[in-house]
């Protein structure tokens, strides 16, 4: 796990020096942009990446040149089988991308939809204790 953050954070290195190498020589200023975002996209995954290995104590059953498949066996985390909100939520964001193209009302009002659909999509299966289901 260690030389996935190292490899990042060191393509972020890279990617930011470019940038100002770039940016130095007079590159155009959508260039100098891209590599930066660039940086600082490696730059997000390499934090992540250092985060949980610090916090999972820097040993994954990947690690282990003898491991076998079933190391990693274990549950991955709760997936929804039935949840009709990536719909609106992928609908709004359409709305929101043509709004930016036809007029600013329509991305209004599709951002306010948006938040709406965001809001039901992360408290699908949060409910009150005292609810009735």
């Amino acid at each position: 796990m260690k030389i996935g953050w190292q490899l990042f954070n060191g393509l972020a290195v890279f990617y930011l020096l470019t940038a100002i190498l770039y940016w130095q020589i007079g590159g155009e200023a959508v260039g100098i942009t891209a590599i930066g975002l660039s940086g600082g996209l490696a730059f997000i995954v390499g934090f992540y990446l250092w985060f949980t290995d610090r916090r999972s104590g820097g040993t994954l059953p990947e690690d282990n040149l003898e491991g076998e498949i079933a190391d990693r066996a274990g549950e991955m985390g709760f997936f929804s089988p039935h949840s009709w909100w990536p719909l609106p939520v992928g609908l709004a964001m359409t709305a929101v991308g043509l709004g930016l193209i036809i007029g600013w009302w329509l991305t209004l009002i599709a951002a306010g939809v948006l938040i709406f659909s965001v809001i039901g999509f992360v408290l699908e299966y949060e409910r009150p204790e005292n609810s009735s289901h």
